[in-house]
């Protein structure tokens, strides 16, 4: 039972303690969430300039948020893969490709009856700010962070709710997100955010994004950060609206729970997620 029968131990294995990874694959690939760590995480900061990729509605669930069915060819994903040489047959599943994160990041929020406010469009689509562009939500995200502009997610309740999914928080992360201010959570996905260095900013009782008049074109600055937090502290999120024929925005403040709800969540964001948190314990131990 543990040699396997000629076939078995005929396969080739590499040498060494550590994974080969294979550039070609199109299933794993060696994920993009220790490059650039340091030792000692850095200081935490505020969050200026923040622009909305998405502004979403009630029980958006983990299947909206990262789909594990089939993937469209005309998607981000489907694109990619054609891109690297796999046809559309071969395409199988997010769920089957979980192990490659350009798959996956492409994926995020790649569900054809996500609804957006910021389009009318139904799917994975998002319009980029300032300029009103209507692209898809992962292009979007991209150039986003090409022009090193911060993300934040608006939802209504119960945000991340159905089936536990590890992607929803890591796509989300990938995608440039750094907060997500929502009326409540899913627990699980709440601190799976947490743990990807995401902060879930939570709605006072009463108030949502269509009550408070927010559009998601604004920018945000989410402030307080950088002097310390506690759990569930209240946060000033000030809100720049859009300018309109020449004139600057106007600017109004909003409150938010900070929904880091205990020491070792405040840890974990400190440290930019948990697995920043485990390789620096690893590495000094």
């Amino acid at each position: 039972v543990f040699e396997g029968d000629e076939r078995w131990r005929a396969l080739p294995v590499p040498e060494g303690d550590r994974y080969a990874w294979d550039a070609g694959s199109t299933y794993v690939a060696r994920p993009p969430f220790f490059e650039g760590l340091s030792a000692e995480p850095a200081a935490v900061r505020d969050i200026r300039g923040a622009r909305v990729l998405a502004v979403l509605g009630d029980s958006v669930t983990t299947d909206h948020i990262s789909p594990a069915g089939s993937i469209p060819a005309w998607s981000p994903a489907g694109q990619w893969l054609q891109e690297q040489g796999v046809g559309p047959l071969e395409f199988n599943s997010y769920g089957a490709r979980r192990g490659h994160h350009e798959v996956m990041m492409r994926g995020t929020f790649g569900n054809i009856r996500l609804r957006n406010s910021l389009t009318d469009k139904e799917g994975p689509y998002t319009a980029h700010q300032p300029s009103g562009e209507v692209m898809f939500l992962y292009d979007a995200a991209m150039r986003y962070v090409a022009e090193e502009v911060p993300l934040l997610l608006l939802a209504g309740a119960e945000y991340g709710s159905g089936s536990s999914r590890d992607w929803a928080a890591k796509g989300t992360t990938l995608l440039g997100v750094r907060a997500v201010l929502a009326v409540s959570y899913e627990r699980i996905h709440r601190s799976n955010l947490v743990g990807m260095g995401v902060l879930p900013l939570q709605f006072l009782a009463g108030e949502d994004a269509a009550s408070l008049g927010l559009t998601g074109r604004e920018t945000y600055d989410i402030e307080g950060l950088a002097d310390g937090i506690v759990p569930r502290q209240t946060i000033t999120v000030r809100v720049t609206d859009a300018a309109g024929g020449g004139a600057p925005g106007g600017q109004r403040t909003i409150q938010a729970i900070c929904r880091l709800d205990g020491p070792i969540e405040l840890d974990h964001y400190r440290q930019g997620g948990i697995l920043p948190a485990v390789l620096r314990r690893l590495a000094k131990d």
